[in-house]
């Protein structure tokens, strides 16, 4: 780049570079006269004495000017300073068409939109006579308002209509390119072009049905080796089938990008504005119902009535054929798949999902460092490949094409390639509850509590999509599967009630109205497969016939596979299904047991607490002899506190009953265990004894649940975290334990924080938040707040305090627990860098750094004086493999 900031070219002020090409420099300025940003192009340094390129950009100028159009890049001015030409623009903001497909094929209702928006803006040059020739990926932005065509520097002037005089109008000029020039990229030319003839608006029409083409499948429709070898494939070659690549194509989009791309520019599509209009009615029906509306399927029909009526006759007899000679549809084959080497499969980062078009797996497996990641497996191959950029990730799932993978990482919804690539950050999400990707682009997703939520693939805001319904004291929506239409989902709502077996239902919803349809009531999340919905039954698979088109269940489910892996904390099974007959699914249940172990400041073992259990919380009492547990009641299907005597190996039960009972910290005296109950649907704040006796006695009451984090030393305050109502943020609340009790919010705003812990003294809190785009732990004053104190560096979470308030503790993004020497005796907070102790594997995998406060209860907890820990730690021995079942019909066994 020739210019540097602060350059002045006329009344304009060089800011910084956008970007540069082989005819033109491009950069942010700012126009000091009307005080806004525009957007400058001058011609390289070593091309400026050029005569026939000054005259280009003054061809572009000329050409821009004519142009009113909202998809087309607006011009301000030209202009000659010091030598430099320039002209002057609109400042657009966003992302290259080219940049964005780096990462994914688009949506088809995405490339619908963009598409008809580029054939406007070519309908509206070509009726002034101006063909782009020059339409290609690089040359389109996508900003929040809508696409812009840019670069019309090789455009070229049919003169077709007389012209208005305009602030750039100047002499007409000799061509610029001679007859049988080569003018354009040779990748995005038309045959026209690369045979030297002169290019009119059919040119253009070429050049967008590539980039509809690339758009769709994520790949250019013509490719070489060699330049002689692009050529002869643009100019001789039909490209492969868009629906080959993207089997979702609409069937009435892939006739019109063949049309655009008809080598004869007579058997093209003769004028951008028809064209505009057959891609507008494309997405109409697309947005509709997936389909072509009735009145053109009808007329397609009628046109091929005949044959259809000839193929039918002749299926009929091959059908005939088939079945006296006693044929069969194939078996279905079982086979088992392991993990990646030197890892294992992380049961609590989601189940094994498979691809729509069931030819991959994605998973998330810990490796021997205890890095969670997501592999992708193809299953024609053996080798997996993790993809960089998913550390800490979990649920991940499929877009619609299977070109890329949504997944939960660091209080966020992500995507990224499944091949590899920059992760994009979607929106902010407070836990994790599963995601599905639909083909209009929309994202359904779900938190720890809560209701669905929907966002745009190309990021956005996240809006409600589904309703509690207080009348079943239903508390959680989760696990949301779209069904072939992108239209319909399937999701899971919780209510707790209880151990029973209505205390989750599966629905089916409708993404556009928000009705939702009761099918039937399980305890797990639910899969789609053609004819069948999958869920679990006390851990035997089971598969539900579905007739998707009336949205209802029809006669009983029938078991599929035994003992399949399930988590009872967020009611989940471990399986998967795509949308042509493959199923995989993890067995045993290790994943869901741990083990309690206690080890010394160098991670060595020093014993093992109790026996391995489903385990939750564990809390340690301020004198370090007890501690709190929670674990599932088998019985009751729900989890519950009690309280284990260290020196004893005893343990008594704190809580009974119906509903869960978790998130324990102690009263500073030992005397007493204040948790959450969600007893009356959503979360509450409880207190009971430690040594059992007398009754529950309620802190806090409401309809937002509430999840207890500390309890300060002076036994005045409970901390909590909550998430506001309507926001998909954590917060950090604090509830006094007498008076009027009414709560008020410590930390809060537009990110997620929670985890508070109160300094032993009372006058500080530790706490975890993700402002500065991943977790940190901090420290600021209590209760003033304000300033803080940075105490993690690279990541961390769960922080705890000694005894004598001079050590943090935290757990690192790398999965290790870490140390912090701190001096919080004056106003001013020292913190010395952060040593690392010993690496960490618990039950959640690796150290899970995100704010949920789910993830967070499981992990670990420190002693009163540091000297040692206590782990939950997954349990001794390999987990099982993948099963993976292919060609399933939904039959039940004979």
């Amino acid at each position: 780049m020739s210019l540097v900031s602060g350059t002045k070219l006329g009344p304009y002020e060089v800011i910084a570079p956008l970007g540069a090409g082989g005819m033109g420099e491009v950069y942010r300025a700012r126009d000091t006269r009307l005080d806004r940003d525009v957007a400058i192009k001058v011609l390289p340094a070593n091309l400026s004495s050029d005569a026939n390129l000054r005259h280009r950009l003054q061809r572009e100028a000329k050409s821009i000017s004519k142009l009113s159009h909202p998809n087309i890049c607006t011009l301000h001015d030209i202009g000659h300073h010091d030598g430099v030409d320039f002209l002057v623009m609109e400042l657009v903001e966003g992302e290259t068409l080219e940049q964005r497909l780096i990462r994914s094929a688009l949506p088809p209702e995405q490339a619908l939109l963009i598409a008809s928006q580029l054939a406007e803006a070519l309908a509206a040059a070509h009726k002034i006579g101006i063909t782009h020739r020059d339409l290609k990926p690089s040359n389109v932005m996508l900003t929040k308002s809508g696409t812009k065509l840019m670069d019309f520097g090789l455009a070229k002037h049919a003169d077709r209509a007389p012209l208005t005089p305009t602030l750039t109008e100047m002499t007409q000029e000799a061509k610029l390119t001679s007859e049988g020039m080569l003018v354009g990229t040779f990748q995005y030319m038309a045959p026209e072009q690369l045979e030297g003839k002169e290019a009119d608006p059919r040119t253009d029409i070429f050049l967008l049905g590539e980039s509809i083409y690339e758009m769709v499948t994520g790949k250019p429709p013509f490719s070489g080796k060699s330049r002689a070898s692009l050529i002869a494939t643009i100019l001789m070659t039909d490209p492969q089938p868009m629906a080959a690549l993207q089997p979702m194509t609409p069937a009435s989009l892939e006739r019109v990008v063949r049309k655009c791309l008809a080598k004869d520019p007579e058997e093209r599509w003769q004028s951008a504005s028809d064209l505009a209009s057959e891609l507008k009615w494309i997405k109409e029906g697309v947005q509709e119902s997936g389909k072509q509306p009735p009145t053109k399927i009808k007329r397609a029909w009628g046109e091929r009535w005949i044959w259809l009526a000839l193929v039918s006759i002749l299926l009929a007899g091959l059908t005939a054929t088939f079945l006296r000679r006693g044929a069969r549809p194939a078996a279905a084959t079982w086979s088992t798949i392991l993990a990646p080497e030197n890892t294992t499969l992380a049961y609590f980062a989601g189940p094994v999902t498979v691809s729509h078009d069931g030819r991959k797996l994605a998973f998330v497996a810990t490796s021997a460092a205890g890095r969670d990641m997501v592999w992708v497996r193809p299953l024609s191959g053996l080798a997996a490949q993790a993809l960089p950029g998913t550390d800490g990730a979990s649920n991940p799932f499929w877009s619609p094409d299977d070109h890329s993978i949504g997944f939960f990482s660091g209080g966020k919804l992500r995507t990224l390639d499944a091949a590899g690539g920059p992760v994009v950050t979607i929106c902010d999400v407070a836990g994790s509850r599963g995601g599905t990707w639909g083909l209009n682009g929309t994202i359904l997703f779900a938190s720890t509590w809560g209701v669905l939520y929907r966002v745009s693939s190309s990021g956005g805001a996240a809006t409600a999509v589904t309703k509690l319904d207080s009348s079943r004291g239903e508390l959680s929506h989760r696990w949301p599967v779209f069904l072939p239409d992108s239209r319909h989902f399937l999701f899971s709502a919780a209510n707790f009630a209880g151990g029973s077996a209505e205390s989750a239902s599966i629905y089916v919803a409708d993404l556009d109205s928000g009705e939702k349809k009761l099918l039937f009531h399980a305890r797990s999340n639910a899969a789609y497969t053609p004819g069948s919905i999958l869920f679990l039954r006390d851990r035997t698979l089971m598969a539900q016939p579905f007739d998707e088109r009336r949205l209802e269940i029809e006669g009983q489910p029938f078991a599929i596979a035994e003992q399949v892996q399930y988590d009872e904390l967020p009611w989940r099974g471990v399986f998967s299904s795509s949308f042509n007959g493959v199923i995989a699914y993890q067995g045993g249940n290790t994943g869901t047991n741990s083990r309690l172990v206690m080890v010394d400041r160098s991670g060595k073992e020093i014993k093992t607490i109790g026996e391995p259990g489903d385990y939750a919380a564990n809390r340690i009492s301020p004198d370090g002899q007890r501690m709190t547990l929670t674990m599932l009641d088998s019985s009751l299907r729900n989890y519950k506190l009690w309280i284990f005597d260290l020196s004893r190996d005893k343990r008594i039960r704190l809580t009974f009953g119906p509903g869960r009972t978790q998130f324990p910290v102690w009263s500073p005296d030992g005397g007493s265990v204040a948790f959450a109950s969600n007893l009356t649907g959503t979360y509450q704040l409880v207190q009971r004894r430690s040594d059992g006796t007398g009754d529950e006695s309620t802190i806090l009451q409401s309809e937002i649940s509430k999840y207890p984090t500390s309890w300060s030393s002076d036994g005045r305050f409970v901390a909590y975290n909550t998430t506001a109502p309507g926001q998909n943020l954590t917060e950090l609340w604090i509830v006094p334990t007498s008076g009027d009790r009414k709560p008020f919010a410590f930390l809060s705003g537009s990110f997620n924080v929670g985890q508070g812990q109160f300094s032993p003294d009372g006058r500080w809190m530790a706490y975890g938040s993700d402002e500065s785009g991943r977790p940190e732990v901090y420290v600021t004053p209590f209760p003033a707040g304000g300033t803080k104190w940075q105490i993690s560096s690279a990541g961390g979470t769960s922080p705890r305090w000694r005894r004598d308030g001079k050590e943090i503790f935290y757990l690192s993004a790398d999965s290790k627990l870490t140390s912090v020497e701190v001096n919080g005796s004056t106003s001013v907070f020292q913190a010395a860098a952060p040593h690392t102790l010993f690496p960490v594997l618990l039950k959640t995998g690796a150290s899970r750094l995100d704010l949920n406060p789910t993830n967070e209860q499981i992990s670990y907890d420190a002693a009163p004086d540091g000297r040692w820990f206590v782990l939950n730690s997954p349990p001794v021995g390999s987990p099982p493999p993948i099963t993976l079942i292919t060609n399933w019909k939904p039959e039940p066994a004979q």
